[in-house]
């Protein structure tokens, strides 16, 4: 006869076994998701472009955010964490990149949304290299899943140029 140890030491091992066993189909499922991303961002307004004391450029804008999200909820889907960044060529720097604004998408109900923002956090270079540059906007995405990997990704959305004076 096995003892009470024994015959419970068997059964918390197939459970977990069995568990491990769920994580990795979960996690294989999800390769297989090809979402598509419907997005866009405009810039309604530049509402400030300054020198700051330091003399770092700074800008504030007024944004434009629609974008549905839904395809990238599965059922092994926790949450989407998405930020807006500006990005843009510097002589110093080949690729700047600046979170603007960013949200976390609970849940499928929520992932299709339009809004009027301002960015939540300034662009601010450092130096004065912003005059009449070309900003790029580009959504980017993390997918955290229940178990498995983190997918991330990302898409151009929309450009714009800065003055060449500040106002």
């Amino acid at each position: 006869m096995h003892s009470f140890v024994y015959r419970l030491n068997t059964l918390v091992t197939f459970a977990a076994v069995l568990l491990a066993m769920l994580c990795a189909a979960a996690s294989l499922l999800d390769a297989f998701n090809s979402p598509t991303v419907h997005a866009h961002a405009e810039v309604i307004k530049i509402n400030r472009f300054r020198k700051q004391l330091s003399g770092n450029d700074e800008v504030s804008l007024a944004l434009n955010i629609s974008m549905d999200l839904r395809s990238l909820f599965t059922w092994n889907t926790k949450q989407v964490f998405i930020f807006l960044a500006a990005e843009y060529e510097t002589s110093k720097n080949s690729l700047n990149q600046i979170s603007l604004w960013d949200h976390i998408v609970p849940d499928k109900d929520h992932a299709k949304f339009q809004a009027q923002v301002a960015n939540k956090y300034p662009l601010i270079d450092q130096g004065s290299n912003l005059h009449g540059k070309k900003v790029e906007l580009a959504l980017h995405w993390h997918v955290m899943p229940r178990t498995g990997r983190m997918i991330q990704d990302k898409m151009a959305v929309s450009s714009f140029y800065l003055p060449g004076t500040y106002t």
